[in-house]
């Protein structure tokens, strides 16, 4: 008798400790066009972030400034795109 009160505890025992062990189910992963959101957020951030150290850039003059901001601009348009076309 006494085995099998020690045998039940013990299988008791480990059922607990395996169901403990399972894992919570895995979040959704995000789907395309979410992502596509994101890092178009991320890229409109960045770009006002540079435009805003060009612009408020103490040393630069009129005409640094305005070709840096045609390239940030073209290097921008050229990125948006591609985000784009990927959706």
């Amino acid at each position: 008798m006494r085995k099998l009160f020690i045998t039940t505890i013990m299988l008791l025992g480990l059922s607990m400790n395996v169901s403990a062990q399972k894992r919570p189910p895995a979040p959704p992963h995000p789907s395309k066009s979410e992502l596509v959101n994101l890092k178009m957020q991320e890229l409109t951030k960045k770009y006002n972030m540079e435009k805003k150290l060009i612009l408020n850039h103490p040393l630069a003059t009129k005409q640094m400034k305005r070709d840096q901001m045609k390239a940030l601009n073209k290097r921008f348009q050229t990125e948006k795109r591609l985000l784009q076309e990927v959706k």
